[in-house]
């Protein structure tokens, strides 16, 4: 990898006119970010030498999209402090996760934002309780097996396919509506429909075949 030792002027002075607009010790509410061509260019060239280690690109990243990232995990969490430690935590790990960034694929804004969805889902998973009663469906009381409930649950939602455990976790986890899940999903209510269905009848297969 090239390693890019000398600064870049451009870089340096954008990160530096955001840091100054920034003026604030938390995050704000998304905003509406300048995509002129430009910019985009200097994104683009700013991930480039950011993947080479360079801080004051990675610092532009982060002073550029941090307030929307937060906001986005925010809407996710409903919580604002969780919401702030997920932010800290996708930029803290941006140099190491940006090798897997194509500029051809999707642009870097779409990009940062999946990458923030998923931190989002995997931290409800480790901080939330799963209602397992709302995915299998009502069961006697048992107090003695709960933990054991909750353990197969969690270790049967990681062989589900991406969609339909995203669905799945969405829906009964955070508590969304199917119309919710597929505007944020970009799909129809009835594909997130067909994906619940789906995800939850081979989860209670994976689940019998757990407890058998």
């Amino acid at each position: 990898m090239q390693n890019h030792t000398r600064p870049d002027r451009a870089i340096r002075k954008e990160a530096d006119v955001l840091e100054l607009s920034a003026g604030r010790g938390r995050f704000r509410r998304r905003r509406q970010l300048d995509q002129s061509a430009a910019t985009e260019r200097l994104v683009l060239r700013a991930v480039e030498r950011a993947k080479a280690g360079d801080a004051d690109a990675l610092r532009f990243l982060y002073l550029r999209y941090a307030d929307n990232v937060y906001g986005y995990v925010c809407s996710i969490l409903r919580d604002e402090h969780d919401a702030e430690d997920v932010t800290q935590q996708v930029f803290a790990k941006l140099l190491g996760s940006l090798c897997r960034y194509e500029p051809r694929t999707v642009p870097f804004s779409s990009w940062i934002m999946r990458v923030a969805h998923n931190a989002a889902i995997d931290h409800m998973r480790t901080r939330r309780p799963v209602p397992v009663d709302e995915v299998r469906g009502p069961e006697p009381a048992d107090d003695g097996s709960a933990r054991e409930n909750l353990r197969a649950l969690c270790v049967a939602l990681r062989t589900l396919p991406k969609e339909q455990r995203e669905v799945i976790v969405l829906r009964f986890l955070v508590g969304l509506s199917p119309g919710e899940i597929a505007e944020r999903m970009g799909r129809s209510e009835d594909a997130v429909n067909g994906l619940q269905h789906r995800g939850r009848r081979r989860l209670r297969r994976e689940m019998d075949r757990i407890a058998a």
